[in-house]
């Protein structure tokens, strides 16, 4: 672990911000199976020690979720992507599907900021002025997908000035190879990528 990811992600600084780690999104009965199944193979134990050890550390955490009326009043209806799962799994506010992953919490000091539009967690939301009011600078993104959300939230970050670290064993994408390729051409230009253990190692000398 370099001395240089350490002061990076230096808690006073830093927030891990949880993408879509939601039932209906990674849960048992996601919509996108074959994604909920990338994730639980390795992204999710990872975010889990994360956690963990940010909380720890008292880095900030903050979980973004999506959700949606059953009526679909004031969410996207012009791409594909926004009915994928919409008739198997609810994302009405206080559903499972709506919410966190119980293993994740939410812990007291977390922040769980929701959307109802977008394919990512920045842009039209609350996050820029939540994270700039905790006096954040670097933010660390996990969660899914690798196909969408997580390469919108980076692009998003670092066009509104943050810092941004991917540990790239604590994202998901489908296939994987695509996850591993997007990482490979395009975030690690945009972003420092690391490893759960790189990051654990970083906190836990706190």
């Amino acid at each position: 672990m370099s001395r240089s990811l350490a002061e990076l992600v230096d808690p006073r600084h830093t927030a891990i911000i949880t993408q879509e780690c939601q039932g209906a999104v990674v849960g048992p009965d996601a919509g996108l199976k074959a994604l909920a199944d990338e994730a639980r193979r390795e992204a999710l134990p990872n975010i889990g020690r994360l956690l963990k050890v940010a909380r720890d550390a008292e880095v900030r955490v903050v979980h973004c979720l999506v959700q949606r009326r059953d009526d679909g009043l004031g969410s996207n209806h012009n791409a594909a992507l926004f009915a994928v799962g919409r008739s198997s799994v609810s994302i009405a506010p206080g559903s499972p599907g709506a919410s966190l992953l119980p293993e994740f919490g939410p812990e007291p000091a977390d922040v769980v900021l929701t959307r109802t539009h977008g394919l990512g967690p920045m842009g039209g939301t609350d996050l820029d002025a939540v994270l700039r009011n905790l006096g954040v600078t670097t933010i660390v993104a996990v969660g899914v997908s690798l196909n969408v959300a997580i390469p919108n939230l980076v692009m998003d970050a670092v066009n509104a000035a943050y810092r941004v670290v991917l540990p790239r064993d604590a994202v998901a994408g489908v296939p994987a190879e695509y996850g591993e390729a997007m990482i490979r051409n395009t975030l690690r230009m945009l972003c420092t990528v690391t490893t759960t253990d790189e990051l654990s190692s970083a906190w836990a000398q706190r």
